[in-house]
């Protein structure tokens, strides 16, 4: 089982909307193998707690166009690590030392990458091969 087409088109406009917030090194993992419960972990990075809740903002935003809204958000705080829980789609934006701590890449390192689309000139972007190479790291 992959995620569902609907899953990575979601995941797709939510990159778009968090590069559009300045998030770093944004990507998606389909993690539809190993956990029942959703089809992608998304994880973006900001350096202040400013911009995590901004790029939370964003994607909330971009999805509500859907008309999705999470099931459960966690977070907005403390703005170091904001979870957006859509069900399907499970959303992680962190501080960047936060992700650093908890390489979340490291621990789904198995699972496949996502591939989001984003311009290859977007610094947000964070190639696949890149992804696979942080969690061989």
């Amino acid at each position: 089982m992959t995620a569902t087409e609907q899953s990575i088109e979601l995941a797709r406009a939510a990159a778009r909307a968090a590069s559009d917030k300045l998030a770093q090194n944004v990507t998606a993992i389909d993690v539809s193998e190993r956990l029942a419960i959703t089809d992608i972990f998304f994880i973006a990075s900001a350096a202040t707690e400013r911009q995590v809740n901004a790029i939370a903002d964003g994607i909330e935003d971009e999805l509500h166009k859907f008309d999705l809204r999470p099931v459960r958000r966690e977070g907005r705080s403390s703005g170091r690590w904001v979870l957006l829980d859509y069900a399907d789609i499970v959303f992680h934006i962190q501080h960047e030392e936060d992700r650093v701590f908890y390489a979340l890449e490291r621990l789904y390192g198995d699972c496949p990458v996502v591939d989001l689309q984003l311009a290859q000139s977007d610094p947000s972007a964070k190639s696949a091969e890149a992804a696979e190479a942080d969690v061989e790291n």
